[in-house]
């Protein structure tokens, strides 16, 4: 996301492109800017980060340009692109929120398999730790891993993040790392 310049450093716009570089249309981008202070509280709540919240609505903003450029749109006109934007938006958070929830479960099965065969209380510790681990990577290491598992290259995750594909392996290789020392597993 490209920060434009701002008398009010605490706020964040929306860019008239979106992370994957799709030129957002100028309506749908004053839409973006009126809804995006209720966006970013939505994900305040689900807990993903704000950064991530706008890029996705970003995303959703790219996409609803390109379905008002259809000629389909003829045919059926958006009525309200206030709420067709943000129903995109929470589209996007929500399945974000459930990969980040599916994320930490795996995380935690994973863990709990190589730790098989130990006392239930050790078990249960490690799962409180794993979940604060989660906790304090913040959501954006989480999401790389997710993305990897999924089968994004290193390349397109570091192109979604804005680094290269090498730190964007590092990032997450140190945080497996720093994850295994705490819990005890090297």
């Amino acid at each position: 996301m490209v920060e434009k310049e701002n008398p009010n450093p605490g706020r964040v716009h929306v860019s008239p492109v979106d992370p994957l570089g799709r030129r957002i249309d100028p309506t749908v981008l004053n839409v973006a800017e009126v809804i995006r202070q209720r966006a970013l509280r939505h994900a305040e709540r689900l807990l993903i980060d704000p950064a991530v919240a706008i890029n996705l609505l970003e995303e959703a903003a790219a996409t609803v340009s390109r379905v008002m450029s259809a000629k389909a749109i003829t045919q059926h006109p958006i009525k309200d692109i206030n709420s067709y934007l943000f129903r995109a938006f929470l589209r996007r958070i929500n399945k974000k929120h459930r990969r980040q929830g599916l994320l930490r479960e795996s995380l935690r099965i994973h863990v709990l398999e190589a730790l098989n065969g130990t006392d239930p209380r050790q078990s249960l510790e490690n799962k409180i730790l794993i979940d604060e681990f989660l906790t304090r990577c913040g959501p954006t290491t989480p999401d790389m891993v997710w993305r990897h598992m999924a089968g994004f290259s290193w390349k397109e995750i570091g192109r979604l993040y804005g680094i290269s594909s090498h730190a964007a392996e590092s990032r997450v290789n140190q945080a497996l790392q720093k994850a295994t020392r705490r819990l005890g597993l090297r």
